[in-house]
């Protein structure tokens, strides 16, 4: 049996992180991928990812937030590719709901700075865009994207230049701790280790499934839709845009290439009962319905769609991460459930599992994130800011 310092099950945007970060801790680390590193069966893939600050999902992240960004400019420093990219974000909504006041609510308790914007001021601004009646905006500076797939492989390959190794196309099937040692049966033999790190995404339920955590997949589609006005939607001057629609909570990034915008939903969602079998087909019903939303709020594209991809949330239900320590083996951690929100930490989220599984403790607080909040345990669910900092 091939032994280790250190595993980690799954090496997307957070096992990837995790790998690097141990490696370059000094531990000898293996990787286990079911796929290949960079592939686009998970949910890191599909070109770019929002980063933003001004957090509306709730104040709490910031911190986690501000290390991250610090993480992925030491990794661009370091990587020839170009890994983020500093657009700025507008986010567009009524009021009174929950993206302008969570956002808001983050720069005002976090000094972030964003500039509001009426509705009048915005497509003068921007022309690319429209405001639907009633709604405002916040536009964020200092927010972007990051290059998912860049991101992954920028992770691997500062990992393996620092000793790790990579097991790909290898299929974690179970773990067991025996004497203390963490060891994971693949689809080709065993490997042992000191310490187990589980960053399954989507295979998290299969893992983790002793632990009885309530995470549903589900089926997210991303389409890139060609422009009539270029100069209106390149990446020069144009945001990355996020608007809070009626029923639904809708995003999108600048033109970067001949495919165009990219437009996805990030509210609602098919449920996916296995991974391995989502229907990754472009379904008429997901076109209409984003470009129905598009029509609403971008002007100047076409009605052509260019490419499409389909990729998966993990969702906990109060949409909030959980990243912690198996209660039972304090040798193995784990995170999991980041609702489609979750890529942009990835970088710290890498960092945390390599100190919680190293020092026993993270440099960021994450107690709001762990694993015994009511949510999660059958309990009314528990804001963020309920939880002490670690």
């Amino acid at each position: 049996m091939r032994r280790y310092d250190s595993i980690v099950i799954g090496t997307g945007g957070v096992g990837s992180a995790a790998l690097y970060h141990l490696a370059r801790r000094g531990d000898r680390v293996l990787g286990i991928e079911r796929f290949a590193p960079g592939h686009d069966r998970g949910s890191s893939h599909g070109d770019t990812r929002l980063i933003r600050f001004a957090y509306f999902e709730h104040p709490d992240y910031v911190p986690l937030l501000r290390r991250a960004d610090e993480l992925w400019s030491a990794l661009a420093a370091r990587r020839p590719e170009r890994i983020r990219m500093r657009t700025g974000l507008l986010q567009v909504g009524p009021e009174g709901g929950r993206v302008i006041s969570g956002v808001l609510a983050s720069a005002r308790d976090h000094a972030i700075a964003i500039e509001e914007l009426g509705a009048r001021e915005i497509p003068k601004r921007f022309p690319g865009l429209k405001v639907p009646s009633g709604m405002s905006g916040v536009y964020e500076h200092g927010a972007g994207f990051l290059r998912v797939e860049e991101c992954v492989l920028a992770h691997v390959a500062e990992a393996t230049g620092r000793g790790a190794t990579i097991a790909a196309g290898e299929c974690a099937v179970s773990w067991r701790v025996e004497n203390g040692i963490a060891i994971v049966r693949t689809d080709r033999g065993e490997f042992e280790a000191e310490r187990l790190v589980i960053t399954a995404g989507a295979w998290a339920n299969d893992l983790l499934a002793t632990l009885d955590i309530p995470l549903v997949v589900k089926r997210k589609p991303l389409f890139w839709c060609r422009t009539d006005n270029h100069d209106h939607h390149v990446d020069r001057g144009f945001p990355a845009f996020l608007y809070e629609l009626d029923d639904a909570i809708f995003y999108g990034f600048p033109a970067l290439d001949a495919r165009g915008v990219k437009l996805a939903e990030h509210s609602g969602g098919e449920i996916v009962a296995d991974p391995l079998a989502v229907d990754r087909s472009e379904r008429a019903a997901d076109r209409e319905r984003v470009k129905q939303l598009a029509t609403r709020c971008l002007k100047g594209l076409s009605n052509e769609i260019t490419d499409h991809v389909v990729c998966l949330y993990t969702m906990t239900p109060d949409e909030h991460f959980v990243v912690d320590r198996h209660p039972a083996h304090p040798q193995v951690v784990f995170a999991a459930g980041l609702s489609g929100h979750g890529f942009k930490f990835a970088s710290v989220l890498g960092e945390a599992l390599a100190d919680l599984s190293l020092d026993g403790r993270a440099r960021v607080p994450l107690r709001f994130l762990g694993l015994d909040r009511p949510s999660l345990t059958g309990s009314a669910a528990r804001k963020p800011s309920e939880s002490a900092a670690s």
